[in-house]
This record gives structure tokens, sequence and C-alpha cells, in this order.
């Protein structure tokens, strides 16, 4: 006789479940076993990026089976916002979705749209042939796939900012999250996230995040900026990324064990 099996808990259910920030790092190596190596390392989150990274849908796959069974929540980030490419995310078997450059809200309705099958939204039901349903072992999978889902969408340009209180608004939208890299090349600050118009920018939509009664989460790859979001009350914080780690260790143990010279020696 076949398992009936239960969904996992998703990032809402893990944000309401908690009275602090939820803290998290970036995934994005598309390796599997990395993936499973930073599932153990003690954090709330791993976010598995599917946008700046050489993730494909199978590199997805194994890693949200490399994760699961740790106590951590995994977040996928498709690279577009794209209903057909949310819905293959979905049939994977992620739970949890980070929706890149949600800038109006007819994008994030749009959003919405794409993680609901009808009548609410526009989600192709192929479940039986899905890991989201584990092939139908979820009971009753359909009628309440959407509760299973959390929708979680990235506020990183000037204009999202603008419109971050109508997007909060959007039923179905359960978190926003600001991305300070690209909202700051928005405002004319290319690689300077952590500019004072930048931050406050941030601080608005922590904010307006705060008066509709949403989580919010941001990007912070520096200590003091990210205890600073910490402190000004989001929700949600990354604080790393795989791909990061492995540059500045090797880069530090570079520097630590080789002299410092011109050239390189001849192998």
């Amino acid at each position: 006789m076949p398992l009936r099996i239960s969904p996992d808990p998703s990032l809402k259910d893990a944000l309401a479940a908690t009275s602090r920030p939820l803290v998290g790092m970036w995934v994005c190596s598309g390796s599997a076993l990395v993936a499973e190596i930073c599932a153990g390392a003690g954090l709330d989150a791993v976010v598995i990026d599917g946008e700046h990274s050489p993730n494909g849908l199978e590199g997805i796959l194994a890693q949200l089976q490399a994760v699961h069974g740790y106590p951590v929540t995994a977040v996928v980030r498709p690279p577009v916002n794209d209903t057909v490419i949310i819905k293959q995310y979905l049939d994977l078997g992620a739970q949890s979705l980070l929706i890149p450059m949600v800038h109006t809200v007819a994008e994030a309705e749009a959003a919405v749209a794409a993680v609901h099958y009808p009548p609410r939204g526009v989600r192709g039901v192929g479940s039986a042939l899905a890991r989201s349903s584990r092939w139908n072992r979820i009971p009753d999978y359909v009628q309440r796939a959407g509760d299973t889902v959390s929708l979680m969408v990235q506020i990183e340009s000037a204009q999202a900012v603008e419109n971050v209180a109508g997007i909060l608004a959007v039923d179905g939208v359960d978190a926003i999250f600001v991305g300070p890299a690209d909202l700051a090349a928005s405002m004319g600050l290319l690689g300077a996230q952590e500019h004072p118009m930048v931050m406050a920018a941030v601080e608005q939509c922590i904010a307006a995040a705060k008066a509709a009664g949403k989580p919010v989460g941001v990007n912070a790859f520096a200590p003091a900026t990210a205890q600073y979001y910490m402190d000004a009350g989001v929700d949600f914080i990354l604080v790393g990324a795989d791909v990061t780690l492995l540059a500045r260790g090797s880069e530090g143990l570079a520097s630590a064990f080789i002299p410092k010279r011109v050239g390189r020696p001849l192998l």
C-alpha cells in the first residue's frame, strides 16, 4: 500500500512560528552536495538560485532532494516571473518561491496567479506526474496546494519601491524581499547598495511591510549592514552565499600561506 505523505511547512509557516528574524544563505553553485552541506549548517533557510546561477530544472530538483530532511526551509528563486517556469518549479516540489524583479501590482498579481490552480489562478494541472504531490501520495493535493506554497516577491527597483504598498496589498503575496544591489543600480548608484539613499529606500519597504502586516526580507552580506536591518525589523535576511564563502575563503588561504610576489612560479 503506498505511503500517504503530508506536505512540508513552507516559508510562511516558518515565519509564523518564530519571534526572531529567520537567517539564511544563497546556494548558487548548482551543486547538490554543496546545498546539502549548507542545509546542515544550522541556518533557518537556504535559497536555491535560478536567476544568477547555473541551475536548470534537474539541478534544482537534485538540490531540493539533497536538503530535504534537514531542519531548514528551502526557498527557490526562478530566473523570471514567468507562468510556465513557475509551474515547472512548483511541480518539482518547490514550496517557497522568491520571484525576482516584481515592479508593479500587475506583476505581483501575475505571480500569485501562477502559483494557484484555477479558479484562483492559472497553474497547469499535472500533479499526478509531479514530485509536488509526491505523485498523488499527498491526499487532496490539488485542493490544498495553494496553502502549501509561500510566495515572496522581490522589490529591487525604484519603481517597485514606489509601488510597494500596492504590491503588499495583493492577496496571495505572502512576503516581500528587498534586493539592495539591483535597487541601487536602478537609482543610478550601481555597486553602492549601502548608500544612504538606498538604505533609506530599504527602510521605506520595511515600514510599508510592517504597516501591511506582512513579512519583509532583505539581502545583506556585510555583517554590520545585516545587523542594521535586523534591528530595523526585517523578518528574513540572507547573509551570504556558498560561492562567495568559497571565493573569500580560498583567497584567505592563498593570502595566509603564499608570500606576496610578482608573477607565479613555473610548474
